[in-house]
């Protein structure tokens, strides 16, 4: 039940803590290296670019990744893997089309979240590509990380034309001696990547390897006319897409958002509220209700269902709890139902359910919960606390989506100005010739709030 933990110390901070040092750049292409490419290219759909066959032959990914990385254990944690333990497993990790956890923090339950990966080559591919990168242009890379990603930058840009910014002293430092060690020089600058690099702005172009939830101000003022932004985004609901911005001559940008990417969020920007500690308590009295829209369809399978939720409703979070018992509710709905056989029962007039959505506002002032009884699937009950209807709210922005067509992430667009950010479907959008048909605003039910960071045009 647990949203986000308080930040411990990493448990592995350094830059190679295992002993064995990876092959030196010069020896030659990683005998895994034609598999690492067969499989970007089938997640692509197509062949490889040949620009970055070469700069994948040109730069190894194994030289980037530490001695010690976590790979997910299958449970829904990670389990860490040494080099000189299994050095098998942990090449596959190297030269397989999957993220590699390079950096992870635990806190005293026991709960792991990772603080720095290297992303699925296919995703860095991805990204680059829609960065539309040109000789003679310059890039503001947010995020080094290991610094693989600059090390590609460099290849096809020359290092003179990249900058890299790192809010971690440690990854920064670990990244300048990998990339000295690959041969390439780009500039590593330790600081808040939100605030850019303005010492040798204007870029031509901006790419981002964490997500926001929007897009910062100084990041337009630090990019030319026509600069491209490659950014992945970022909702309290979910974690996924990638927006891609044009910045105009009038200091404004538009975009449109591509289904892909799911990167960590940007340090200082994540959310900390726990539903534990900060939002149940003993003795509250939720209001019931129930409803015919199921968990499901807004948190479930549906990468298209949960943008359009995370959009439309951007400060709330949900998480799933399948362990809240074996036996069914049976609340009678008139907020005076309680259960005294345990702790977890009477803590805001909770029962054993066999499946329960929790949701809750990042400021921590209300939550809901939608139960599945395990019998039947007309109706889920619902339980609603704090001066926001957090479920009326999910329920209404789920209407808008639906009334919209189901639009899929790509039919999703932005613009950003000074003034904020405004969201469009489909064509509606300026530096257009297309109309808007009609207007909404996010967390349409929303009371007691504060105005919601974006508008949306729906345009059909």
């Amino acid at each position: 039940m647990t949203h986000a933990s308080p930040a411990p110390s990493p448990v592995a901070p350094g830059p190679n803590p295992n002993p064995n040092p990876s092959p030196s750049p010069n020896s030659g292409p990683h005998p895994l290296l034609s598999q690492l490419l067969s499989q970007v290219a089938t997640a692509l759909g197509r062949p490889v670019p040949a620009c970055w066959v070469r700069a994948l032959h040109a730069v190894p990914r194994d030289l980037f990744l530490p001695g010690r990385v976590w790979l997910r254990d299958g449970a829904g944690g990670y389990v860490a893997c040494d080099r000189g333990a299994e050095p098998v497993r942990w090449a596959e990790a190297a030269y397989g089309d999957v993220p590699v956890v390079t950096q992870i923090v635990e806190d005293d339950d026991g709960f792991q979240e990772p603080t720095s990966s290297a992303s699925a080559p296919s995703t860095v591919l991805r990204m680059l590509e829609d960065a539309a990168l040109a000789d003679g242009h310059r890039v503001l890379e947010i995020g080094t990380g290991t610094g693989f990603h600059a090390a590609l930058l460099a290849h096809r840009l020359g290092s003179g034309n990249v900058v890299s910014i790192e809010v971690d002293p440690t990854l920064a430092e670990a990244a300048r001696t990998m990339l000295e060690a690959a041969g390439y020089a780009p500039a590593v600058v330790t600081g808040d990547g939100a605030h850019g690099h303005a010492a040798a702005a204007p870029y031509d172009r901006l790419i981002s390897t964490c997500s926001v939830r929007s897009v910062p101000a100084v990041w337009l003022a630090q990019t030319a006319p026509g600069a491209r932004l490659v950014v992945p985004w970022s909702t309290s609901w979910i974690t996924y897409g990638t927006l891609v911005l044009t910045r105009h001559p009038d200091a404004t940008a538009t975009g449109r958002f591509a289904g892909y990417g799911s990167y960590m969020v940007m340090r200082g920007r994540r959310a900390t509220a726990d539903l534990d500690r900060d939002l149940l308590r003993m003795g509250q009295r939720p209001m019931h209700s129930d409803t015919a829209l199921s968990p499901w369809a807004v948190a479930g399978g549906s990468l298209d269902a949960q943008f359009a939720i995370g959009l439309r409703v951007p400060d709330v979070w949900h998480s799933w709890d399948t362990g809240t018992g074996s036996g069914t509710d049976t609340g009678t709905g008139t907020g005076s139902d309680t259960n005294t056989d345990t702790d977890a029962g009477a803590l805001a007039d909770m029962r054993p359910v066999h499946t329960r959505l929790w949701l809750a506002d990042d400021a921590a002032t209300s939550w809901a919960a939608v139960d599945y009884d395990g019998r039947q699937t007309a109706t889920y009950h619902v339980r609603q606390h704090g001066p926001r209807r957090l479920w009326d709210e999910i329920e209404a922005a789920h209407r808008q989506w639906i009334h919209a067509g189901e639009p899929e992430i790509a039919r999703h667009g932005l613009t950003v100005t000074t003034e904020g950010q405004r969201l469009h479907i489909d064509d509606a959008l300026p530096h257009s010739n297309a109309s808007t048909t009609s207007t909404i605003t996010t967390n349409p039910d929303r009371t007691n709030s504060t105005s919601a960071p974006l508008t949306a045009s729906e345009g059909r």
